[in-house]
């Protein structure tokens, strides 16, 4: 397959380099700084995720939970010690926003408590108890507006405070750096003293890492820059490199009964299969540190750039504001120059590449960029 011509100028071998690109019909190449919406973690169509899904395939796809699943065990004790979260428990779902869901309803179980306190600018899923936690009014349906679900600013703990201090909630739920947002990050002093109360009053503390998890800000997980620790931290997009697959982690000082939560699909053989095969790339190939390292890189250059108002994130989630409407700027990045990008609003780009991105994407990507700006 001939490389597309940008990138011939740095020798890049398109089956080798397959991670960071995604085809069309002619199989043109496009750069990927999305990821599927941070789903992409170790590159599209990584081998070795390849070989333990389909070997797992050919054994068995799925059975029931009913039985048990010696994978699902593997699964946690791995992403226990990966995640620094060794001894907390793990309940396997299909999505996000069903992780978000499970997290809640715990938490509500184990305080005896309804209210739950969000952040404003939140999102934390499409569905019932998800949406009603997400400051988003098009998101929530009539069905979905509830009473037990209040707001405060983001980064004000001031706010915050006087909420616990006042009312009795079951949880606190926050992205530590907000996705669809904005990419808007919480500030380490906020979520330390965010922690602090959470103890104080006895609420729990959710951590949605369900964009910014699994490497991507160059922790494990985003909250870990703060140096503080979750009652629930949920995940799901990196965790199965674009397989459906999500989890809930859970604090040992909750006891698991049985009944309270369920799922058909969930931690199933298959899913698993590739959640194990994802976390020995990232692993092999350091890619939580080079997350890290070229991401560092990219936020530093982005923000040398006159048009660019303001960068934020961390690692590689990153979100690159501008002071004109992004439409046409994303229209012909993909168009003239073959890369894909998110955006988060009219006036930020979102960039979510796999974790396998390298300094000489970036390079294209900043070069491409800054000769579109420079159209204008």
């Amino acid at each position: 397959m001939k490389p597309f011509p940008i990138f011939e100028k740095i020798n890049i071998q398109l089956e080798r380099a397959a991670g960071c690109f995604v085809y069309d019909e002619k199989q043109q190449p496009y750069l990927d700084l999305y990821g599927g919406h941070a789903v992409i973690s170790v590159g599209h169509t990584h081998p070795e995720v390849v070989h333990r899904m389909v070997k797992q395939l050919q054994q068995l796809a799925f059975y029931s939970n009913t039985v048990q699943n010696e994978l699902q065990t593997s699964l946690a004790k791995r992403l226990g010690e990966m995640s620094g979260y060794p001894d907390y428990s793990l309940f396997l779902s299909n999505s996000g926003a069903e992780a978000n869901e499970n997290a809640l309803k715990l938490a509500s179980f184990f305080t005896g408590r309804k209210k739950v306190l969000c952040m404003s600018n939140a999102f934390h899923g499409r569905t019932s108890a998800a949406a009603a936690a997400t400051d988003i009014a098009c998101n929530r349906a009539p069905v979905n507006e509830s009473s037990h679900y209040f707001f405060t600013p983001f980064n004000d703990i001031s706010s915050v405070r006087k909420q616990l201090e006042t009312e009795s909630y079951c949880a606190v739920i926050i992205e530590p750096i907000q996705g669809v947002g904005g990419i808007h990050v919480a500030s380490d002093e906020f979520l330390r003293q965010l922690s602090v109360s959470c103890t104080q009053t006895g609420t729990m503390l959710i951590m949605d890492e369900v964009q910014s998890g699994y490497g991507r800000t160059g922790h494990f997980f985003a909250h870990q820059h703060a140096g503080v620790q979750a009652d629930f931290v949920t995940v799901a997009k990196g965790i199965a490199n674009g397989y459906p697959m999500a989890a809930t982690m859970i604090s040992p000082r909750i006891k698991a009964i049985s009944g309270q939560l369920g799922t058909t699909f969930g931690g199933n053989h298959l899913g698993c299969a590739a959640a194990i095969a994802v976390l020995d790339v990232m692993e092999n190939e350091k890619l939580i540190e080079n997350a890290a390292r070229v991401g560092t890189f990219l936020i530093d250059e982005l923000k040398s750039i006159d048009a660019v108002t303001e960068v934020r994130g961390r690692g590689l989630m990153i979100g690159v504001e501008f002071e004109d409407n992004i439409a046409t700027l994303r229209h012909q990045l993909i168009f003239h120059e073959k890369i894909f990008t998110g955006y988060a609003g009219a006036y930020t780009l979102r960039l979510l590449p796999p974790l396998c991105f390298t300094m000489e994407y970036a390079e294209i990507f900043l070069s491409s960029l800054k000769k579109l700006l420079r159209g204008k």
